[in-house]
């Protein structure tokens, strides 16, 4: 199936690994013109290099910014002031009692989750609206619907991106700039694979017996019974960023390995 992303402008935030990464490696696959982000130059240098390694010919570049915060979604938004496609997929997670979940750290995580997207998509909007046409997905998780008591914080940020895709999709009704939001279930990204070795390590088990322990007891609804891997979601971000996708806004599409028991 042609996608219908040849020579599409794309910008995927925290790509520089895990969803983000593969997320990049599908859309210059399908043609696009990708740019990844990151916080740090050589983070950002390696993941264009391995792309350039991999698809021979790829449009590919990078810049490094931490969109965690105002002064970096404008530096970004400074050298590229315009796209088609916009996946806002940068987050971070922190496992923590909610009695211990401090000011600072809703803060962080909010602007990190929640603002980086609002800022990027509140910029971009203006050009696909005036083009009619453009793709905004933010990469929410299954977190949104189902709150882990073990990090509150996050999943409430979660909930948010679901709110903000579907407010904006409803203010470009009429449109040919869908907005969606992805939502992830238990993935092995980088993050998730630097918790479970640290968790196999500190219990003296192997990582296979960690990830068959988390989804005995923390995600015991799973159909999948095993972390998705970073390719299996980012093919349902690039279909979503599709020409194919047209009929699609406005929703929330799961990739949680069945994780929420719910048929809407």
């Amino acid at each position: 199936m042609d996608l219908g992303l040849q020579g599409k402008r794309a910008l995927v935030t925290g790509s520089t690994a895990g969803i983000g990464f593969a997320t990049v490696m599908a859309l210059a696959r399908e043609g696009a013109h990708v740019t990844v982000n990151g916080r740090t130059p050589a983070r950002v240098d390696d993941a264009v290099r391995r792309v350039r390694l991999e698809i021979p010919g790829a449009e590919i570049v990078g810049i490094a910014a931490d969109l965690g915060n105002a002064e970096g979604c404008r530096a970004l938004l400074g050298q590229l002031p315009d796209v088609d496609v916009q996946v806002n997929n940068l987050g971070m997670f922190e496992p923590k009692p909610f009695e211990q979940i401090t000011d600072d750290d809703w803060t962080r995580i909010f602007e990190t989750n929640v603002l980086s997207g609002i800022r990027m998509a509140r910029h971009y909007v203006t050009g696909m609206r005036a083009r009619n046409w453009g793709r905004i997905v933010f990469v929410s998780s299954e977190s949104g619907v189902q709150i882990p008591p073990e990090m509150i914080h996050y999943g409430v940020t979660k909930t948010a991106q679901l709110a903000v895709a579907r407010g904006l999709a409803e203010t470009l009704a009429g449109t040919n700039v869908t907005v969606n939001s992805v939502l992830p279930g238990p993935t092995a990204s980088e993050g998730v694979g630097r918790f479970v070795a640290q968790l196999a390590a500190s219990r003296g088990v192997d990582a296979s017996t960690v990830e068959r322990q988390f989804f005995e007891t923390a995600r015991p609804s799973s159909l999948l019974r095993r972390f998705a891997t970073p390719e299996e979601v980012a093919a349902m971000i690039v279909y979503v960023c599709s020409a194919q996708a047209s009929a699609t806004t406005g929703a929330a599409l799961r990739v949680d390995g069945g994780v929420v028991r719910a048929i809407v």
